[in-house]
C-alpha cells in the first residue's frame, strides 16, 4: 500500500502537548492585602436608587395571546376594587373605567385635594 500524496501540510503528531505555564508568584487563597479597608466606605450604605415613597396601588392586566384568540382583563386597585373582563368590547370597557377609577380612588384622593375640590 503506498502513502497518499500530501495534499496538506499537516501537523505532527507524535510530540504530545504541553502544560501551559502556570504562574507562580500568586496567592490563591485570600484577598489583597488592604482591598477591603481601602475600599468605598458606604458599600452598604444607603441605596443609591432612593425610596420616595410611591408605592403601586392599583394594577390593570391584559392579556391578549395571540390572533383570534379572546383577550381578558383584570383591574385591581388596593382601596377593594377588582374587576374582570373577557372580550374586546368587555376589555376595553374595563381599561376605561380603570382609568376613570383614578379620579375616584380614596387612595389617590388625599385629605388636602378633597378639600381644594
Amino acid at each position: 500500500m503506498t502513502n497518499p500524496p500530501p495534499t496538506k501540510s499537516l501537523p505532527d503528531t507524535t510530540c504530545r502537548p504541553v502544560a501551559a505555564p502556570q504562574p507562580v508568584d500568586t496567592t490563591a487563597v485570600g484577598e489583597p492585602k488592604g482591598a477591603a479597608r481601602k475600599g468605598v466606605r458606604t458599600a452598604l450604605g444607603t441605596d443609591h436608587h432612593g425610596d420616595d415613597g410611591r408605592r403601586a396601588i392599583a394594577w390593570l392586566h391584559i392579556s391578549a395571546p395571540g390572533r383570534g384568540a379572546v383577550p381578558t382583563a383584570t383591574s385591581w386597585c388596593a382601596c377593594g376594587r377588582d374587576r374582570s373582563a373577557v372580550g374586546i368590547r368587555r376589555v376595553l370597557a374595563l381599561a376605561a373605567d380603570h382609568d376613570s377609577h383614578r379620579d375616584t380612588c380614596p387612595l389617590r384622593t388625599t385629605q388636602e385635594g378633597r378639600a381644594a375640590a
